[in-house]
């Protein structure tokens, strides 16, 4: 709520208060302000005059800022779960990344222990299987 906002507010509420007399007494020079009369000392009573009327352009002017409050919340709010669906996507592609990179360095672990299990034969091909799963982890999980 803006300053100029809660004063109109104020000054709206402060209208339905009742005016009250207030005493003012003076005892050995000191001045005191109350609302009960003076217990001994000099006293004089103050006239507090009435609340004003209330301003009803002020009032308008509260309803149209209150419009306007509501309308800023409204789109604070629209933008806050945009930003929320946007954080949710991030997340989701950044578990996929993950996840591929995951399963890319099982795969060149399962590669590494074919080539030391192959055959002197079938060694050649299992060096370049090795190999290719070596490659594709690094694209997998460079970030």
């Amino acid at each position: 709520m803006t300053p100029r906002a809660f004063a109109l507010l104020l000054m709206l509420c402060s209208a339905a208060t009742q005016a009250q007399t207030v005493h003012k007494c003076t005892v050995d020079g000191k001045v005191t302000y109350t609302e009960l009369p003076c217990q001994g000392g000099t006293a004089s009573v103050i006239a507090v005059p009435d609340a004003p009327a209330p301003d009803k352009a002020a009032a308008a002017e509260l309803a149209g800022m209150k419009k306007q409050a509501a309308a800023l919340e409204k789109e604070r709010r629209k933008r806050e779960a945009a930003s929320e669906r946007e954080d949710a996507a991030i997340n989701r592609a950044a578990a996929a990344r993950r996840q591929k990179c995951d399963k890319a360095k099982l795969d060149q672990k399962w590669a590494d222990e074919d080539l030391r299990r192959a055959q002197p034969q079938r060694q050649e091909g299992a060096r370049i299987k090795a190999q290719r799963a070596a490659d594709k982890v690094k694209l997998a999980c460079s970030s």
